[in-house]
């Protein structure tokens, strides 16, 4: 890997791409190679632009690499009839990019889509774990929001239009800013540039069709949530949990539910909602410089 000489190099946020297989993974990177790594890993409707900010404020004491999922973002989107789009192949792709770039001792950031992604990687790969930051991202079923709920609702009785409609609507502008804005207390610190961002992507030939195979394939994780919790119990990481408690999809008791495994579980419930990094982004740097650094010598 490169190292970084200018210090001031070593700041500024790098934009690259990394052939992966037969896809081109983007992925932003800031700060000095030779410090901790944070491997942030982005939820759905989003992509490594959610994490823009958080990149920054952090940049000068830690490595940290943000990648877009196949599909997502910036990376290519292979037509699905020569890609499998499910989470076990998505964890697949972020399990060679993280071999590629030679990283080790990772500090895990999941988010969302993030959680079954990541949680894949680590279980089959515990040495990797430095430690887990994990923002609203579920592995016990305590937590399933209403919009949960109703997706599963809707496909526990076979109702694909009706699905497919709930669906469009969660791809839409209007949905996707519900997603960001919903449940906050400061709406006025919401960026449009968040979802307005998020929603030209999904406007991308192919996109929507990518996002309606990994709704479908959701399920998958839930059999998984077992085999997470007993990775959690078994290896006891050092745990930081930013939640926004007011998130429709996983609200705070998702955060909760941690400590069933992990009791020393460092937990803050923030009163906001989904993309909690919009509202709180420089508080969670701050929860995450404390945290770090107090567990550094692990």
């Amino acid at each position: 890997m490169m190292r970084i000489a200018n210090n001031n190099d070593a700041l500024c946020v790098r934009y690259n791409t990394v052939k992966i297989g037969s896809v081109d993974l983007f992925y932003r990177e800031a700060g000095d190679p030779d410090k901790p790594t944070i491997l942030l890993l982005h939820g759905f409707p989003s992509s490594s632009h959610m994490f823009r900010n958080l990149i920054e404020q952090l940049s000068s004491d830690y490595h940290l690499i943000a990648p877009d999922y196949p599909g997502f973002g910036y990376s290519s989107c292979p037509d699905p009839s020569i890609f499998d789009y499910s989470f076990d192949h998505l964890a697949e792709i972020i399990e060679q990019f993280i071999d590629k770039l030679k990283l080790q001792h990772i500090s895990f950031y999941m988010q969302d889509y993030g959680g079954p992604v990541g949680f894949r990687v680590i279980k089959k790969r515990p040495e990797l774990v430095k430690s887990l930051i994990i923002q609203n991202a579920n592995v016990f079923l305590e937590g399933l929001g209403p919009d949960v709920q109703k997706i599963g609702a809707l496909t526990a009785a076979q109702d694909f239009a009706g699905l497919d409609v709930a669906i469009e609507y969660m791809m839409s502008l209007e949905g996707i800013k519900e997603q960001y804005v919903s449940g906050t207390l400061h709406p006025d610190r919401i960026s449009p540039d968040s979802y307005y961002m998020d929603h030209f992507f999904f406007g991308q030939p192919g996109r929507k069709a990518v996002q309606k195979i990994l709704f479908a394939n959701y399920g998958s994780n839930f059999p998984k949530y077992p085999e997470w919790q007993a990775y959690l119990k078994q290896h006891q990481p050092p745990v930081l949990i930013t939640w926004g408690k007011n998130d429709t999809i996983f609200p705070g008791s998702g955060a909760l539910a941690y400590q069933k495994e992990v009791p020393g579980a460092e937990i803050h419930l923030f009163d906001g909602s989904h993309f909690l990094l919009e509202e709180y982004g420089t508080e969670v740097a701050q929860l995450i410089r404390s945290f770090l650094q107090k567990n550094a010598s692990q």
